[in-house]
């Protein structure tokens, strides 16, 4: 039983660490999602890996946040979207490793910089960027594993 629960404690903080290393990245920081934003500075010196998120704030039908191949990158084509929203608030998950590229799609907003490429690297980021959020049940679960690490001493 007490092996059980100790391997429970470790599941526990290994889950809440792996949470914790995620970064959320707002593109643009303050300027968010627009034109007239050079898109590549704002992403150099980041370390962007599997796990993190860029959270696109913008205008809702004024602009979009498109992924596209690098081909749909460099020529500024949306035609064949990986994916397209216009909602105003779009968190896109890095859940693969390599480039990813975003776009705008609304015409002449690519050209005029609207444009992101993003390198994510398979090994979990160093916080390059500020962690806007952890989930909230980390810390509930951080809180309960204790508690079970507790119990396991005194017992």
């Amino acid at each position: 039983m007490a092996n059980a629960l100790l391997l429970l404690v470790a599941l526990l903080v290994a889950g809440c660490a792996a949470l914790a290393s995620a970064t959320s990245y707002t593109v643009g920081d303050g300027q968010g999602w627009t034109t007239n934003v050079d898109y590549s500075t704002w992403a150099s010196g980041k370390s962007f890996a599997v796990g993190d998120k860029l959270v696109f704030n913008y205008m809702s039908k004024a602009h979009s946040v498109t992924e596209v191949s690098k081909s749909g990158y460099d020529t500024c084509s949306g035609a064949n979207p990986l994916s397209d929203d216009e909602s105003g608030s779009t968190v896109v998950p890095l859940q693969t490793p390599g480039t990813h590229y975003f776009i705008c799609n609304v015409p002449g907003h690519c050209a005029e910089g609207m444009k992101l490429a993003v390198a994510v690297s398979a090994t979990p980021s160093s916080a390059g960027g500020a962690l806007l959020q952890v989930p909230a049940m980390a810390s509930v679960v951080a809180a309960a594993a204790a508690g079970a690490a507790i119990k396991l001493a005194l017992f």
